[in-house]
């Protein structure tokens, strides 16, 4: 396991390689890309719970109607 000054270290050849604006920016886009990740999330959610619930058909009283009528129409 690498030690705090091992850490520090790679830390500042990081910095001195990629400089202090490279490092803000990724760190910005990385933010960027979280903040839409949850959003993307969070609209999803809405999306579900916008849609109306399905509508259920009772099949046996279509049924019953539908020979009550040809009834009515036959007699």
């Amino acid at each position: 396991m690498p030690g705090w000054t091992q850490i520090l270290i790679v830390l500042v050849l990081i910095v001195l390689l990629f400089g202090r604006g490279k490092i803000s920016d990724m760190m910005g886009d990385v933010a960027k890309g979280i903040r839409s990740f949850k959003k993307g999330l969070s609209d999803e959610d809405e999306v579900k719970s916008a849609q109306p619930e399905p509508k259920t058909i009772d099949a046996t009283v279509a049924r019953e109607e539908s020979s009550e009528k040809n009834k009515a129409s036959h007699g």
